[in-house]
């Protein structure tokens, strides 16, 4: 392969094609090593109240550093209907990205922002052929989220965290997205036993299908964590790679809680694998990680070849 593109490159050197003042080289070059390296494809899904249009940076981030790599944003369950039960969006999600997966001999790349980080760990779980490389968890609360945050206000105006358990674990909040994976650290057992996507995925929830589940997710080549501690939204920030509160509302980091401990859908098979990525970055808020270059080339840039 090496060799092949050496001789291309001599002869488009000898015939000295380059263009005016050679501008064209760079360009002509960044083109072929695409075609020879051949970057896998990069899915990106997005998160609650989001679109499609909203992640252009992160587009040109990605083909500034990987020339030619084909990037979809899927373009479903914009804004509002981003509340729609997470179940329904691992359904209508798998649907359109399993054709890029088919065409994709050589594998795809996920990357999946807040609440799309927990859709994407629903098709990675249910999706049996896969072909998954590297799973960037890009901000995502997958511990859960709990936490006064402006989208809970926005969302339920006349509630607080303390008691939007009332609500979130019924059949009626279970219709809900954010209910699918609120998760209150006081009433644990009502979540384990109303929570009907968070609590089956993370094992808290007996499940018939977790052994498949999880071997399924361990289909995966890497799984990158990012979150931060400026992020404001996720509750807590450690959610975003696996740590949650106590019912003191400490935090338990990943590597103490029971679901890594006991391995319930791998985390810890990955850590040993050596497949396991935690990558924090300050200073960023929520709504900019998909933006932030430094957040791109730091936690993302290596992971997408």
């Amino acid at each position: 392969m090496k060799g092949s593109y050496s001789a291309m490159s001599s002869r488009w050197r000898t015939r000295g094609s380059c263009g005016a003042a050679g501008l064209l080289c760079p360009l002509l070059g960044a083109c072929l090593w695409a075609a020879v390296v051949g970057y896998k494809p990069v899915i990106i899904v997005h998160g609650l109240f989001d679109s499609s249009g909203d992640f252009k940076n992160l587009q040109r981030f990605i083909n500034e550093s990987h020339p030619g790599t084909n990037v979809t944003v899927i373009d479903l369950f914009d804004r509002g209907a981003s509340l729609q039960p997470m179940w329904k969006q691992v359904e209508g999600f798998k649907a359109a990205i399993y054709p890029i997966m088919q065409n994709a001999a050589d594998g795809v790349h996920f990357i999946c922002y807040s609440q799309g980080g927990l859709v994407c760990r629903g098709i990675l779980s249910t999706l049996s052929d896969h072909n998954v490389h590297s799973f960037i968890s890009l901000s995502s609360p997958q511990a859960g989220q709990y936490g006064d945050t402006d989208y809970l206000k926005y969302l339920f105006p006349q509630l607080v965290k303390s008691n939007l358990y009332h609500f979130c674990y019924t059949a009626i909040g279970q219709r809900i997205s954010i209910c699918n994976y609120w998760n209150d650290p006081h009433h644990k057992d009502l979540y384990m036993n109303s929570s009907d996507y968070l609590a089956l995925l993370n094992g808290e929830r007996s499940s018939e299908n977790s052994t498949d589940w999880k071997k399924n997710f361990l289909k995966i080549k890497k799984l990158v964590l990012i979150g931060g501690p400026d992020d404001g939204v996720i509750t807590p920030w450690q959610s975003s790679q696996f740590g949650f509160f106590d019912d003191n509302e400490t935090v338990v980091e990943m590597q103490h809680q029971d679901l890594y401990l006991a391995d319930v859908f791998g985390l810890k098979t990955l850590a040993a694998r050596g497949d396991l990525i935690l990558c924090s970055v300050p200073g960023v808020q929520h709504v900019w990680w998909h933006s932030n270059e430094t957040v791109f080339h730091k936690c993302m840039e290596s992971w997408l070849v």
